[in-house]
């Protein structure tokens, strides 16, 4: 490529990047409700933060091209550009190295992380403070306590959880599949018939659904006609505060 359209393409570049790096840094992400919440945004920046730039180059690259090569008036073929050279080479290398990079970090490593005893998505997870039996039913979440005691949209109206506390969900469906996702702790997993899945949270800030809607159980697999309701206020509290409300569930204390 020529100097002269080198030296805009790539003034143009270095702008769009930079724009794009302040919208990843910005705090533009929803309420960070867990420890979970806190390794899945640092993954999702760190990968917008290496993206951008390639991402940034094809736009600029398109927009230059639109404006310096386009065609004359009456003419109906611009200016012919062959891929071939130094600059095909380079790209593939660079994009290929970053690929096969984040396969592995944070993709194997972060995969791994996940799937051991004691993190979200483990199975081995005996260590949580409250475990939860989540069942996905068109258009309604139930969830039962140890002791039996259930919540849903008839019995409870919302979902009560204890801050800085470890919270295991054994997950399934009684008919279709669905998923279970809170976006303020930033988990999913899928809800599937004949099937449990897990999810383990610690929740680390106090919030409900009626001041911060990412507090709430939403279904996250098309899964009928009503999938867009079923959804399931939540609220984060202390934990003498999440056992009073638990005793009053048992009690039938409204």
């Amino acid at each position: 490529m020529h100097i002269k359209h080198l030296i805009p393409a790539a003034v143009l570049w270095v702008i769009i990047t930079a724009v794009g790096e302040l919208l990843v840094i910005a705090n533009l992400y929803p309420t960070v409700g867990s420890l979970e919440a806190d390794d899945f945004d640092w993954i999702f920046r760190f990968l917008l933060a290496i993206g951008v730039p390639v991402f940034a180059f094809v736009i600029a690259a398109i927009v230059y091209s639109m404006y310096a090569f386009r065609s004359a008036k009456g003419d109906e073929m611009g200016s012919t550009i062959r891929g071939n050279g130094w600059f095909p080479r380079i790209w593939l290398i660079v994009t290929g190295g970053l690929a096969a990079f984040v396969m592995v970090f944070p993709g194997l490593t972060g995969l791994q992380k996940l799937q051991s005893d004691r993190t979200a998505y483990g199975w081995g997870d005996t260590e949580a403070d409250v475990v939860i039996h989540a069942t996905g039913a068109q258009f309604n979440w139930t969830f039962t306590f140890a002791d039996g005691t259930e919540v849903n949209i008839i019995k409870g109206k919302e979902l009560v959880l204890p801050v800085h506390q470890k919270v295991r969900f054994n997950i399934d469906s009684v008919d279709v599949v669905h998923s279970l996702w809170i976006p303020a702790f930033r988990m999913k997993i899928d809800a599937i018939p004949g099937r449990t899945t897990y999810m383990t949270v610690e929740p680390t800030v106090k919030g409900s659904y009626a001041e911060d809607q990412s507090f709430r159980v939403q279904c996250a697999e098309l899964c009928g006609l009503d999938h867009s309701v079923m959804n399931f206020p939540i609220r984060v509290v202390e934990k003498p505060e999440f056992d009073q409300w638990l005793a009053s569930l048992k009690t039938g204390a409204k």
